[in-house]
């Protein structure tokens, strides 16, 4: 610190205000996209060329937007997926959130609690809470879609 001017132990004391000012949270987002109920208090712009790619064990990749407990309770998920031709993100299953699926590119079927339908680009596909449901690329190129979710549950 002996070897600093004084514009970077200026700059130095200011992060570090900044810091104390959040509790000790820093505002950039985990590697999994979590903040914290205060961090979700505030407006922001999130920049998709700055989120780190995560790679799927189905060959397929993975942005998370963010995730986390909202100041009005509910719980928020939002991540993109790149799924491969052929594959699917995990077997069917069902949770507690509800969740939306933007389709952006692709040809998938979505298993609605065994009914089987066709979607594609510009297609939302909600999946209710508890219900049962699933996603398959049947498409030769990777399908590409943004999922937002949300529920009650507290972390």
């Amino acid at each position: 610190m002996a070897d600093m001017n004084r514009r970077e132990v200026f700059a130095l004391v200011s992060m570090l205000a900044a810091l104390a000012a959040t509790g000790g949270d820093a505002d950039a987002q985990t590697p999994e996209g979590r903040l914290t109920t205060a961090e979700l208090s505030k407006s922001r712009v999130v920049r998709f060329k700055d989120l780190p790619v995560g790679k799927l064990a189905n060959g397929g990749e993975q942005r998370r937007v963010m995730s986390g407990t909202l100041p009005t309770g509910e719980f928020v998920e939002i991540h993109e997926t790149v799924l491969p031709a052929g594959q699917t993100p995990h077997a069917p299953h069902h949770h507690p959130n509800s969740e939306w699926l933007f389709i952006q590119a692709g040809t998938l079927e979505y298993n609605d609690n065994g009914t089987i339908v066709p979607v594609g680009p510009g297609d939302v596909v909600f999946s209710a809470s508890n219900v049962t449901h699933g996603l398959k690329n049947v498409g030769t190129i990777p399908a590409n879609y943004i999922v937002f979710s949300v529920s009650k549950q507290t972390e």
